[in-house]
């Protein structure tokens, strides 16, 4: 290959552009992505301008030109998308207006190039850098597991803005693309190819040469398939499809997503009046929804978990875990050891009392990669090779090569001292015991330990493999290389992890607990157990509170509730629920029944619960009422937990609030949503409440303080 020309804005500048144009002998262009200084690719508003010189050396060697493979110089990546930073600058929803037009204008000429052009893509192609694919003429992926495509701007409350909207349905089909922006999924290669995304999937080491064999075929037509030509392109079939997706977006997003109906009208508008309307209005509702509350409060999460990836909570160096222990096979213990092994890729040895507990841990793993497997998101030989790297017994054996033991028994303050001494003992010098509590004092754990400075609390939540969140908790002995270790690692099990400190309930069960018992109170008073779960969906809430506490189980309820009264005081005092419940053998899903019934998937409310609890449902609260009811009580927590140092930051309770409660994302958080309704507001409301509803919901001394000065958490 010999380089023909390159691209500069400027003389002397031809190093600081992201993109590089060589024709080689075969009269074949190829233009290279690398963005200077950054480990991804993502498009700027500054790179329109070095495009537009690329579009004239095309033109003016367009004769010569047989036809152009696009491909990425990083070693790992394609393009992950637009820099989201660009539109935290837009002042107003036509400055992001002009952004997104800016894009249309550089894929629309990059679609009427007149020769093939050819996408060669390996690693992440999302949002911007996928409707950068869409523009050319095929797209050739490389069958790496990290080759991912998809468009999740709806993930930012936004939705394509760049064509994405008015290409993908083009080519593959309504359904399929419904499907994709909707939910911002991403698809791997092999599933690319099979909708009609890629046109071929093939060994990162021949990527280039696959692409390069694209160049002979002619400028490529889309056809949809007939049955999809059939539904989508009638006005009665598309009105079907529109009807049917909004009804589902909206069950899932409850009306709380306005991403949700721009991306529906500007599909339907474009597939009814032509693709050069669909763009504008492509534009201007991507415009719009940059300014929106929702958008910002996504983009905010974005921004929080891309920053917290350089801080592991010290200023210690982390040292590498190689290999790990777990104690305990049950349900946590299980979950450990296979984020351990699957995401950390590291060797785990689990220790349990009986064989079966063992036996337990090892098919929780197997069941979890054979459905990966059946999904053919992976293979049977790396299904084998990561069963391979879990292995167990009922005693010490391999314990003395373990860097860090994880352990996951019951909830029980002498046999987890117990561990500690066992484990420092069989295993080597140094190594960290890290323990799996919800509600234990780490300080408690590590008396007696013969080196307290290597226990720390790493709290997963239920079920391990799916909850994003783990709070890593040092008592006041643990050194900073520890805790610097433990969130390195818990980042290598695919975890976003906050540093808290080791008081009762730590950060996420604190904030938590008053929402519960709020809710129970709500139950008592009379309220339908649907009526209230169903106010805090609607409100924004994954799950509602009462299926959350049988969820969680009402057992493990009962046992923090007394921690936090014991050293916060009366104002974690549950109503008289748990007790009554438990006595019942309702501890919630793992026993079949709570306050619902489990066969299987389905749930029902258990209706024999009122009587139990002496209560006679009947609907009279507003679901705006409950909600805040519930709500209010766990933001007041949240400032208490900050201004008593629990959490470091806003930014980390927002975090912890959002990956381990399911706090609406589209508010940010509890302290972000605080800013966006001003404290002084806030404190009015909740003097309302306390004058109704008891002095539980009187504003704490931080809230009072902000809305006095008018001081906001994020400035």
């Amino acid at each position: 290959m010999t380089v023909e020309t390159q691209t500069s804005t400027a003389e002397g500048q031809a190093t600081n552009n992201a993109f590089t144009l060589t024709i080689d002998d075969n009269q074949i262009a190829w233009l290279a992505v690398d963005v200077p200084n950054e480990k991804m690719n993502t498009l700027q508003a500054a790179f329109a301008e070095q495009m537009q010189g690329i579009f004239k050396q095309l033109e003016q060697k367009k004769s010569d030109i047989k036809g152009m493979v696009i491909h990425s110089l990083k070693p790992d990546n394609f393009i992950a998308g637009a820099d989201v930073r660009m539109l935290d600058a837009c002042q107003s929803a036509q400055e992001a207006e002009s952004l997104g037009k800016q894009g249309q204008e550089m894929f629309n000429q990059l679609s009427a190039l007149p020769f093939t052009v050819v996408a060669a893509i390996h690693g992440p192609c999302l949002g911007g850098g996928l409707e950068l694919a869409l523009a050319c003429d095929y797209r050739v992926c490389s069958d790496d597991n990290a080759t991912r495509l998809g468009l999740p701007e709806v993930q930012l409350g936004l939705l394509p803005g760049s064509g994405g909207t008015q290409r993908l349905p083009r080519l593959i089909g309504l359904l399929d693309s419904l499907d994709m922006i909707l939910t911002g999924k991403q698809v791997r290669a092999k599933k690319a190819l099979k909708l009609g995304l890629a046109d071929a999937c093939v060994p990162q080491t021949i990527l280039l040469q696959a692409a390069q064999e694209f160049i002979s075929k002619s400028k490529r037509k889309n056809k949809p398939d007939v049955k999809e030509k059939l539904m989508a392109n009638t006005g009665f079939g598309r009105k079907v499809i529109f009807d049917q997706a909004s009804k589902k977006a909206n069950h899932k997003s409850r009306g709380n997503y306005p991403a949700i109906k721009a991306i529906l009208d500007v599909i339907q508008h474009g597939l009814e009046k032509g693709m050069t309307q669909g763009l504008e209005k492509e534009a201007q509702e991507f415009g719009k929804l940059v300014m929106t509350p929702e958008s910002r409060a996504l983009r905010s999460i974005f921004f929080a978990t891309t920053e917290m990836k350089k801080d592991f909570g010290t200023d210690a160096k982390p040292k590498d875990i190689i290999s790990v222990g777990v104690l305990g096979g049950g349900l946590m213990g299980a979950g450990i050891g296979y984020v351990s092994a699957t995401k950390a890729n590291v060797p785990v040895r689990i220790k349990d009392v009986s064989n079966d507990g063992i036996l337990h841990a090892m098919n929780y793993s197997y069941k979890l990669l054979s459905k990966l497997a059946q999904r053919r998101a992976i293979t049977q030989a790396q299904l084998q090779k990561q069963m391979q790297s879990i292995s167990g017994g009922t005693d010490f054996t391999g314990f003395s090569q373990k860097d860090m033991v994880i352990e996951a028994v019951f909830e029980d303050l002498s046999l987890k001292q117990t561990m500690v001494r066992d484990v420092q003992t069989h295993a080597k010098e140094g190594v960290i015991f890290a323990t799996n509590t919800s509600s234990l004092p780490i300080a408690k754990i590590a008396k007696g330990a013969i080196n307290p400075e290597n226990v720390i609390g790493l709290h997963y939540f239920s079920p391990v493999d799916k909850m994003p969140l783990v709070e890593v908790i040092p008592h006041e002995g643990t050194s900073d290389e520890v805790i610097a270790t433990t969130v390195k690692f818990a980042r290598k099990q695919g975890k976003t992890a906050i540093v808290v400190k080791d008081k009762a309930g730590f950060y996420v069960n604190r904030i938590l607990a008053p929402y519960m018992n709020e809710a129970a109170k709500v139950l008592l008073s009379g309220e339908p157990i649907e009526h209230i779960d169903e106010a805090l969906l609607n409100f924004g809430f994954p799950v509602g509170p009462i299926a959350l506490l049988d969820e969680v189980g009402v057992d493990i309820g009962a046992k923090i509730t007394p921690i936090l009264v014991e050293e916060l005081g009366e104002r974690f005092k549950a109503p008289d629920v748990f007790d009554t419940l438990l006595k019942d053998n309702r501890k919630g899903r793992k026993s079949g029944k709570g306050f619902y019934t489990y066969k299987g998937k389905k749930k029902d409310v258990d209706k024999s619960v009122y009587r139990l609890l002496n209560v006679s449902p009947e609907s009279i609260l507003s679901e705006e009422v409950i909600a805040m009811r519930c709500v209010l009580l766990m933001i007041n927590e949240a400032v208490r937990a900050l201004d008593d140092g629990i959490i470091a930051s806003p930014r980390d309770g927002d975090i912890g609030a959002i990956f381990g409660i399911g706090f609406p994302p589209f508010l940010g958080g509890p302290f972000r949503y605080i800013d966006q309704i001003g404290a002084a507001k806030l404190v009015e409301t909740m003097n309302e409440y306390t004058e109704k509803y008891g002095s539980r919901f009187a504003p704490c001394d931080g809230l009072l303080t902000r809305a006095g000065t008018g001081d906001k958490f994020y400035p």
